[in-house]
C-alpha cells in the first residue's frame, strides 16, 4: 500500500502514520523476560522525560498494544536509517530507553501515545522480529557518582541551560523551574539534551554516552553552539527590524489592494500567480544577476494587464528561467574500474579508444574543477560513437542528452532567438541542459561535421563559445538575455569527415578515430549484442530463434560491405524476421540459420568475393583506398595498345590522381632501361589506365605505387602478385612517400583475404593503430623507394614478350 511522507513533529516510527487496523488479530503475548521494541525515526526519549510519540506501522502498532495489553514496558530504538520503511532489528541502534506507556488513543492520523522514559537498555539477544520484534535486554544503570569536577560540570550546565532558555522568546516556567531545581546531574544532562538539541544523531550519541563525565561535556559544547546561534539571531533581528518593518508594510498594502481586486472582481488568479512565481524565483537558487532580471520582468509582469500581448511571452520567459538548472547537484565519485567495466560491457574491441576514454574519466575524478578537454569521435558511420558518450555518461552517473546538428545552419539555433521574435526560444545548448536537468550533463553534440552557414549565420561559429573551457562559463543565451554557466557540461562530439570541421572549431576539441572493425570484430559484435538484440525486437526469444557462426560470417562477406555494423544489423533483422513469420503462422517452433538458408532469407549475395576478383595477369596490381565508411581495395589496370604516345585515363579520377598517373609514367619512362622495357615502344603506343567501379569518384595521391606497379607488370608483361596490395605516393626521383588511412586501409586488406601488403615506410609510426588480428593475418612490407615495391611484387613472366628487351628488376 502505498504512503504519503508526514512527519510529526513529536517524532513518529513512521513517513505515513495510519490508523491500525481494527481485525489485527492480536499476537500472541511476548516471552516473559523479554522486551517488545517499538523502532522509530528521529526520535529519542531520554530517562525521566514525558514525551508524546505517534505510531504509523502495523508492526508498531500491534508493539504497543500488545505491550499496553499484559502491562510490560517497550523498548524504544531509533533506526539508523530514517527513510527505511520496514526497519529490521539490524538497522537499529543497539543502545535505547525503556518507556513505559502512560495513555494511548487511536486516532485518524495513527496511534498517538503519551511514554515515560524509565533506563537506557542494551540489545543482547534478539528473539523475534514477527509481528514485532522482541529482545532479551540488559539495564544501564545510571552511575551515581558525585564528585568536585561533576558538581563544577552541573552549575555550569546549569547556568547555560538557564540563559539558553532565556534567548527563546517563549519558554514554558514549569520548564525552567525544571532546570532550576534539578539535584541530579544525569537528570539536568538528559533534560537540557531533550529541549536544546535538535539533531536526533546528536540525541542518540548523548543517550549511548553511559561515563557521565563524556555525556555532560558533550551537552555542555551543543549547549554553547545553540546559545551563539540564538545570540546571533537576535542580533540579526534587531539590524533588519528597520527593514522588515518596510516590507510588512508592503505585504500590508499588497494584500489590501489584492482584496480590493477580489471585491471588484478581477485580479484574483493574476495576484495568486504572480505569489507563486515570485516563490518559484526565491527557490530557484539562481545567481544574483539572474535573480534580479527576474524580479525586475516578474514586476512588469504584476503592473501588465493579462489581456496585454506582452504578457505570455514574460510568463515563457520566467518560466524557463525557472526550470533551469541553476545549481549543481551532488556529484557521485567516478569508478574507474566500474568505467572499465561498463566500456568493456557495452563496446567490443576500441581498446586504444576505450583507453584515452579511461584516461579522461581519471583526469576528471583527480580534477574535477579542472578544464577537460572536449573529446571530439571521428570514424564512419555504425562504428559505435554516439554509444561511447552514453557509456560515458553512465560510468560518470550523469544525465545524457543529445544534440543532432546535422544539417544545422542557423547559428540561432545554438545561441537562441532574441525575445522580441514571435515564437523565440532558447538555443538548443540551453534546451538540452533543461531536458537533462543538470547543469553537470554529458550533452553528445552528434554529426558536428553536417553543419552548414546559410544567411541566418554561421552554427559552427556560434558553438566556438560553447566549446571553449575559457569562455563558456559566462555562455549568454540571446532568449535569456543572462550568462549560463557551461564549463561543468562534458561536451562529446562526433564527425564522419574531420576535413569538414572549421579549423577554429577543430582546434578547440581533441581529435579520437574510430577505425572500421574487422571481420572477426564484427562477428563477436554480431554475437554478443547485435543477434540479441534483434531477436528480442523481432518479438522472439534465444529458444526460438539462433544464428551460426558461419551464417554470421557470410553475411559479414557477402551481404554488407561496411566500416560499422548497421549493415550488418539490418541483414540480421532481416533473417529473423522471416523465422517470425514462420513461428507466428505456426509451421515451426524453432529454427536454427544455417549459412545454406541465408539464399533463401536474405536473397543472392549483393557483394562479390574479392578474392575472386584478384587473376594474375599482366597489367593488373591491387590498391588500397580510404573512403568515409572505411578503407576498401580498388584495382589499377594498364594496358598498352598502338598508338601515337597517348595517354588515356577512365574510371571517373580525380585532379590528384591524374596527376599521380602522370608522374608514374614518366618515372617509368625515365628508368625504362632499368625495368627491361624498350624506350621505342612509348611513342607508337597509348597507355590505358583504368580503375574499375567507374561510377564511383576517386580521388588522392596514395595510388601512385599501385599505378606503377601496374605499369611495369604491363610494359613487361610480368604479373603483380594476386595476393598483395599497396598503398603509397610516389615521386619522380622513385621515392615512396607517407599517405593516410594506413588503419582503415590494412584493415580493408585484411578483409579481403589478402596475405601481404605494402606501405610506405616513413608509415611505420601508424602499424601500432591497426588492429592485432589484421597485423596477424598480415606481412607488412616496408618500402623507401619503388624499386622496392617492383622487387616485392612482380612475378618473372612464365614467356618473356616480344617488345621488352631485357628481364624485369
Amino acid at each position: 500500500m502505498s504512503r504519503s511522507p508526514l512527519s510529526p513533529a513529536n517524532g513518529s516510527d513512521t513517513a505515513s502514520p495510519k490508523p491500525p487496523s481494527t481485525d489485527v488479530v492480536a499476537p500472541s503475548a511476548a516471552p516473559a523476560d523479554a522486551l517488545i521494541i517499538v523502532p522509530v525515526r528521529g526520535f529519542v526519549l531520554f530517562p525521566g522525560i514525558v514525551m508524546p510519540l505517534t505510531l504509523g506501522r502495523p508492526g508498531s502498532v500491534a508493539a504497543a498494544q500488545q505491550a499496553l495489553r499484559e502491562g510490560r514496558p517497550i523498548g524504544l530504538l531509533m533506526q539508523r536509517d530514517p527513510e527505511q520503511e520496514e526497519p529490521l532489528a539490524a538497522d537499529l541502534h543497539r543502545i535505547g530507553v525503556v518507556a513505559n506507556i502512560l495513555r494511548l488513543v487511536t486516532a485518524s492520523d495513527g496511534t498517538h501515545l503519551i511514554c515515560q522514559g524509565q533506563s537506557r537498555f542494551g540489545i543482547d539477544d534478539i528473539l523475534s522480529e514477527h509481528p514485532y520484534i522482541t529482545a532479551r535486554v540488559h539495564l544501564i544503570e545510571e552511575p551515581d557518582v558525585r564528585s568536585a569536577e561533576i558538581d563544577a560540570r552541573f552549575l555550569s550546565l546549569q547556568a547555560r541551560a538557564r540563559e539558553a532558555f532565556e534567548l527563546l522568546p517563549q519558554v514554558p516556567s514549569e520548564l525552567l523551574a525544571a532546570v532550576q531545581n534539578a539535584q541530579s546531574p544525569a537528570a539536568l544532562t538528559d533534560l537540557v539534551a531533550t529541549y536544546m538539541v535538535d539533531s536526533a544523531r546528536e540525541k542518540q550519541e548523548i543517550l549511548e554516552s553511559v561515563d557521565l563525565t563524556v555525556r555532560m561535556d558533550k551537552v555542555a559544547r551543543l549547549l554553547a553552539q545553540r546559545i551563539e546561534v540564538l545570540r546571533l539571531s537576535q542580533e540579526i533581528g534587531r539590524r533588519t527590524q528597520v527593514s522588515l518593518d518596510a516590507r510588512q508594510r508592503e505585504v500590508l498594502l499588497r494584500e489590501q489592494m489584492a482584496a480590493i481586486q477580489r471585491e471588484l472582481g478581477e485580479g484574483g488568479d493574476k495576484a495568486r500567480e504572480i505569489t507563486e512565481l515570485g516563490e518559484a524565483i526565491a527557490t530557484a537558487q539562481m545567481p544574483p544577476e539572474v535573480e534580479r532580471a527576474a524580479r525586475k520582468e516578474l514586476a512588469r509582469l504584476e503592473r501588465m494587464a493579462d489581456a496585454a500581448a506582452e504578457y505570455g511571452m514574460i510568463r515563457t520567459y520566467l518560466d524557463w528561467l525557472i526550470e533551469l538548472p541553476w545549481t549543481l547537484p551532488t556529484e557521485t565519485p567516478i569508478d574507474i574500474r566500474d568505467a572499465r567495466r561498463i566500456l568493456d560491457e557495452d563496446h567490443f574491441g576500441l581498446d586504444k579508444v576505450k583507453q584515452r576514454i579511461i584516461e579522461y574519466l581519471a583526469v576528471r575524478k583527480l580534477a574535477p574543477q579542472g578544464k577537460a578537454p572536449i573529446l571530439c569521435f571521428v570514424g564512419p558511420p555504425g562504428v559505435g560513437k554516439t554509444s561511447l558518450g552514453q557509456s560515458i555518461a553512465r560510468a560518470m552517473h550523469r544525465s545524457f542528452v543529445r544534440l543532432s546538428l546535422g544539417g544545422l545552419h542557423d547559428e540561432a539555433e545554438i545561441r537562441g532567438h532574441r525575445r522580441t521574435y514571435l515564437g523565440a526560444l532558447p538555443g538548443n545548448i540551453i534546451q538540452g541542459i533543461r531536458k537533462a536537468g543538470a547543469r553537470n550533463c554529458v550533452m553528445m553534440l552528434d554529426e558536428i561535421d553536417k553543419m552548414g552557414a546559410g544567411i541566418q549565420g554561421d552554427p559552427s561559429a556560434a558553438l566556438l563559445e560553447v566549446l571553449d573551457p575559457e569562455q563558456n562559463a559566462a555562455f549568454r543565451d540571446n532568449y535569456l538575455g543572462v550568462p549560463f554557466d557551461l564549463s561543468h557540461v562534458v561536451f562529446i562530439t562526433t564527425a564522419n569527415l574531420l576535413d569538414a570541421v572549421p579549423t577554429p572549431l577543430r582546434d578547440r576539441m581533441e581529435v579520437i578515430t574510430l577505425s572500421g572493425y574487422t571481420d572477426a570484430e564484427k562477428a563477436q559484435i554480431a554475437r554478443r549484442y547485435l543477434v540479441r538484440r534483434q531477436i528480442e525486437a523481432n518479438g522472439l526469444t534465444p529458444e526460438q530463434a539462433e544464428i551460426d557462426d558461419d551464417a554470421l560470417a557470410d553475411i559479414i562477406r557477402s551481404y554488407t560491405k561496411e566500416a560499422g555494423v548497421r549493415g550488418l544489423e539490418r541483414e540480421i533483422g532481416r533473417a529473423l524476421r522471416h523465422v517470425a513469420t514462420d513461428i507466428a503462422e505456426g509451421s515451426i517452433a524453432k529454427a536454427r540459420i544455417r549459412a545454406s538458408d541465408l539464399l533463401r532469407l536474405l536473397g543472392r549475395p549483393r557483394f562479390e568475393d574479392e578474392v575472386a576478383m584478384r587473376v594474375s595477369v599482366p597489367g593488373v596490381a591491387t590498391g588500397l583506398a580510404w573512403t568515409p565508411v572505411g578503407g576498401d581495395i580498388l584495382f589499377v589496370e594498364a594496358a598498352r595498345a598502338p598508338g601515337n604516345g597517348k595517354l588515356i585515363l577512365t574510371g571517373q579520377l580525380g585532379e590528384v590522381m591524374r596527376e599521380s598517373v602522370q608522374a608514374a609514367l614518366t618515372l617509368v619512362k625515365g628508368r625504362a632501361a632499368e625495368l627491361g622495357i624498350d624506350a621505342a615502344l612509348f611513342p607508337k603506343s597509348d597507355i590505358h589506365v583504368h580503375v574499375p567501379a567507374g561510377a564511383t569518384p576517386k580521388d588522392g595521391p596514395s595510388a601512385g605505387v599501385a599505378i606503377f606497379v601496374a605499369l611495369v607488370s604491363s610494359l613487361t608483361g610480368q604479373t603483380v602478385r594476386s595476393d598483395t596490395a599497396m598503398t603509397g605516393e610516389i615521386s619522380l626521383r622513385g621515392l615512396v612517400l607517407p599517405v593516410g588511412g594506413i588503419k582503415e586501409k590494412v584493415v580493408a586488406a585484411a578483409r579481403a583475404g589478402l596475405k601481404r601488403v605494402m606501405l610506405p615506410a616513413r608509415n611505420r609510426r601508424d602499424y601500432d593503430e591497426i588492429p592485432a588480428d589484421a597485423r596477424d593475418r598480415l606481412e607488412f612490407i616496408w618500402l623507401e623507394r619503388v624499386d622496392d615495391a617492383i622487387s616485392a611484387s612482380i612475378e618473372p613472366a612464365a614467356e618473356p614478350a616480344r617488345e621488352v628487351s631485357g628481364a624485369a628488376a
